[in-house]
């Protein structure tokens, strides 16, 4: 299932003030448990710089990615603490002001296969970038909020049919194995093998099933809820796979 460009505009607005009052809340010097390598702060400069990044592919047109220099430059100085709320807010508001003012057929470089646009790549990524950053931010200032079940189904087919439908996905397996995904309303199964992964809506059984929520198992499959947590069948191998290389990079 693929929501609109404008359920993706509508999940950016709202998950950037969910992800900003968690930010408000919490300890800017505070560790982060699911993304233990930054500290809050980090986690806000990262996720600013993201928006302000896909912005500029945006609103420049762009054929190519940004260079490692023409990043730096784009970005600029990361705020003061005091500043850092107010900074994201505005990263944010760049992202939606380039993706309502680009044309439907905006022509750009994207990275993930299966979009339907490039204009609707970009808000997609960025909504589900917000989100899973926003859950790693409520996990530093509070309690983790859940989402809808049309959004979490969105962000599932985008983990496995754009990440890890990749040739380039680390997500390997020798031998080879099945997951099986499921919530109440979709189904999908995952193919991990020697030459990477591939998944397809499908009810077939897998080597290990897990089956839960539509929004624990999106978070899950992000390695943000425990994939042990859900409901669990056949072999648990199946989940140190997954868990140990379904690590997403967009390059």
């Amino acid at each position: 299932m693929v929501l609109s460009f404008e359920e993706h505009l509508a999940a950016i607005r709202r998950e950037a003030e969910l992800f900003a009052a968690a930010v408000a809340a919490g300890d800017l010097a505070a560790t982060v448990p699911t993304c233990p390598e930054w500290t809050l702060r980090e986690l806000t400069h990262h996720l600013g710089r993201t928006h302000i990044w896909a912005a500029v592919h945006v609103e420049e047109a762009r054929a190519t990615p940004l260079t490692k220099d023409e990043e730096q430059v784009v970005w600029g100085t990361m705020p003061s603490d005091a500043e850092v709320v107010a900074w994201y807010r505005g990263t944010r508001d760049r992202l939606v002001t380039a993706l309502e003012a680009a044309p439907p057929d905006l022509a750009c470089w994207t990275f993930l296969p299966h979009s339907p646009s490039p204009r609707a790549f970009w808000a997609r990524r960025q909504a589900h970038e917000l989100t899973i950053h926003r859950v790693d931010a409520q996990h530093v200032a509070g309690s983790v909020e859940p989402v809808s079940v049309d959004f979490a189904l969105d962000g599932i087919d985008e983990l496995l049919f754009g990440f890890y439908g990749r040739p380039r996905s680390r997500l390997r397996s020798d031998p080879p194995c099945t997951l099986s995904v499921r919530t109440d309303e979709a189904s999908w199964l995952v193919h991990i093998g020697l030459e990477g992964a591939r998944a397809e809506h499908s009810e077939a059984p897998g080597d290990c099933t897990v089956r839960g929520g539509a929004s624990e198992v999106y978070y899950a499959l992000w390695n943000r809820h425990p994939l042990a947590a859900l409901h669990v069948d056949g072999d648990p191998a199946v989940l140190d796979v997954w868990t140990g290389k379904a690590h997403v990079r967009w390059s």
